[in-house]
């Protein structure tokens, strides 16, 4: 148990959580091992799970042809993501479609897996522990918007850059 609470701070969703907090969400962890190649989710499925890498690396991959676009066929990879950080978040605020693939970068990539109706309903038990969480998580995504936004101003300016 101690092992997954080091995990946990490891990871910038857990930021500032208290030892009984931190506690708290282990119970509600389950470690699973994922081999190179593995999809963990797919794009558009619904999945109600957040994932915190413990060991390895997971890339978040996009297929451009899921909006239409007839530029670009291939699937592209948005990010690779390592130890602490943490995925499929946004199942948290929502049970919509993913919005992208998950997928294993090396062997022996290990995740601990955290139930969304389980830990909302930590959250709602435990105000403090929400609020923190939900404060860890809007940061998180606030950051990842940001880093996404350099992204789609990088490939306007290059594609005005190049068609001039």
């Amino acid at each position: 148990m101690s092992e997954i609470i080091g995990y946990l701070k490891q990871s910038d969703i857990f930021y500032q959580f208290t030892q009984t907090q931190l506690e708290l969400v282990s119970n509600l962890c389950q470690e699973k091992t994922f081999n190179e190649g593995e999809t963990i989710f797919e794009e558009n499925s619904s999945s109600k799970e957040l994932y915190v890498i413990i060991q390895g690396e997971v890339d978040i991959i996009v297929d451009p042809s899921v909006v239409g676009s007839q530029q670009e066929k291939e699937r592209m990879v948005l990010a690779t993501l390592r130890r602490g950080q943490s995925f499929g978040e946004v199942a948290l605020v929502d049970e919509g479609l993913r919005s992208a693939t998950a997928q294993v970068r090396q062997k022996n990539t290990r995740l601990l897996v955290i139930p969304r109706e389980k830990i909302l309903m930590l959250c709602e038990t435990y105000p403090q522990l929400g609020y923190r969480m939900m404060y860890n998580l809007a940061a998180d995504l606030a950051m990842k918007i940001r880093h996404t936004d350099l992204k789609v101003r990088e490939k306007v300016l290059y594609g005005q850059l190049k068609s001039q």
